[in-house]
């Protein structure tokens, strides 16, 4: 059963400019993800996709491969299914493993477990979850307790929030122009490895999360 992990990449962000490249710790943000893929046991192969080629300044000198992708899929209008379809018509594998540079904190760990439990066939996908027990609204209504018989914050309901840190899934999914399938493993993961960098505060609480990790 082939495993193929790939990073999608463009360097013309616009909220953050130059976002995917800046130093965070001791290394490029990008850098981050590509070390911990590295790590990984269960990944056979490892793609950066990106239209420019400068980004293979950034990547290590072996162990993962540069494609380049059509430059149109860096519109700001493009949206990412796009993107990751484009890649699974150059790229063939039984289970692609699609993780973003924004998440630089997602541990080998978490991303190791997640592809052994698709696998094994128990579950057609895996995505990275951030578990809150807090009151949680939604569309003008509490979503997970009565206003009449309000919980202890310890025995409140759960909400899980994607993180966008990894999305795993099989052949089959992707071919629906789906991440995420009908019977997918939520995968918990810490407050750290949810970090997710789109503006400028998220990359400086990265910076002293990194700091901190030191």
């Amino acid at each position: 059963m082939k495993v193929v992990a790939f990073i999608p990449i463009k360097l013309n962000s616009q909220r953050l400019p130059n976002k995917n490249i800046l130093p965070v710790g001791d290394k490029p943000l990008c850098r981050h993800i590509m070390d911990t893929l590295l790590a990984c046991k269960n990944i056979d192969e490892l793609f950066v996709y990106c239209s420019d080629v400068s980004i293979k300044k950034y990547m290590p000198s072996r162990g993962i491969t540069f494609l380049k992708r059509d430059s149109r899929l860096d519109g700001n209008k493009v949206k990412g299914m796009e993107i990751y379809s484009e890649f699974v018509k150059e790229i063939d594998a039984d289970i692609y493993v699609l993780v973003h540079t924004t998440s630089p904190f997602v541990t080998q760990q978490s991303i190791d477990s997640a592809i052994d439990l698709v696998k094994s066939g128990k579950y057609d996908s895996a995505f990275s979850v951030q578990e809150l027990k807090t009151f949680v609204w939604y569309k003008g209504h509490p979503l997970n307790y009565n206003l009449t018989d309000i919980p202890r914050t310890q025995d409140i309901e759960p909400v899980f929030v994607e993180t966008s840190g990894f999305y795993i899934f099989t052949k089959e999914v992707i071919r629906d122009r789906r991440r995420i399938g009908d019977n997918p493993y939520p995968c918990v993961v810490t407050s750290m490895e949810a970090i997710d960098i789109d503006d400028e505060d998220d990359y400086v609480l990265a910076c002293l999360h990194s700091k901190m990790d030191v």
